[in-house]
């Protein structure tokens, strides 16, 4: 059997971001069932109460409206939860939006979705996790991230950034922890696959055969801690692990063989990328 992170003890406190709907939701249900004491931080006041109410009504679950792009939000946040939990062991920066569109759209749609997406993730670390290195105590930091901001499907570009930026922002935070606390603190990169999460939902009335439920991704979540993996790579219904490997270092491939920007989707590398996919690795 796998132990468990030691951040995750009963009666420790734990803070999620996006934490009304899907992953976060999810993910919250687990923690709360290993005995700790969960903040969940929504922007949306009716979908934070709404979910509230689905926990026992034991006092060891909060909301607290929350826009993560906005520090003082987030300082905010902090006090609420200094004032009802006292410290934090567990800081889980989930609250994501997209389409924020390509290079060449609105500034308005880009600096919306880079707000939350990574700027609402770095007021989380900075705001929670200079407290847990402090602390002398076990910690345990999740930022969600993406596929998407590693092999950079055309379309939301702004999105596409956004998680980009998280994962560079989490594997620098990975090595200072490593360096600051020899491992007492860890930091992880959450990297969902298709999810049917509430931003899916606006699009699609049903979950299509191919996505995970947010409570697969939230056991995913849980595994990966458990062996404590940086990366918690997840697949779906529809996208092995082999294969998210294989279009990983096609992507990474493009740099090393120089092929033009996102050559899986040139025509002129369709058969190639094709013939890629089939091969056996080795």
């Amino acid at each position: 059997m796998q132990t468990p992170h030691p951040a995750l003890e009963p009666g420790n406190a734990a803070v999620i971001t996006g934490g009304a709907s899907g992953i976060g939701l999810a993910t919250a249900k687990r923690f709360a069932a290993l005995g700790l004491r969960v903040c969940i931080a929504d922007l949306e006041e009716d979908v934070l109460d709404a979910a509230v109410e689905g926990f026992e009504a034991s006092g060891e679950v909060f909301g607290h409206p929350t826009d993560v792009s906005d520090a003082d939000s987030v300082e905010r946040l902090a006090g609420a939860v200094a004032e009802r939990f006292g410290s934090v062991s567990v800081i889980m920066n989930n609250a994501g939006t997209g389409g924020g569109g390509d290079a060449l759209s609105s500034p308005e749609g880009w600096k919306r979705v880079l707000g939350v997406n990574l700027m609402g993730v770095l007021h989380g670390v900075q705001r929670f996790v200079p407290a847990m290195v402090e602390s002398g105590e076990p910690g345990l930091v999740i930022n969600t991230g993406s596929k998407q901001g590693i092999t950079q499907p055309p379309g939301d570009t702004a999105y596409n950034v956004s998680k980009s930026g998280v994962k560079s922002l989490t594997e620098g935070l990975a090595h200072t922890l490593r360096q600051q606390t020899e491992g007492r603190v860890t930091a992880h990169l959450l990297i969902p696959g298709f999810t049917y999460t509430g931003m899916i939902r606006r699009f699609l009335a049903e979950k299509p055969p191919g996505a995970w439920t947010p409570e697969q991704v939230a056991d995913a979540l849980m595994e990966g801690i458990a062996r404590n993996d940086f990366y918690i790579l997840c697949p779906d219904n529809e996208t092995t692990r082999e294969m998210d490997e294989k279009r990983i270092l096609w992507t990474a491939g493009d740099i090393v063989e120089n092929r033009p920007a996102l050559s899986r989707w040139h025509p002129d590398h369709a058969e190639a990328f094709a013939r890629f996919m089939e091969a056996p690795r080795g």
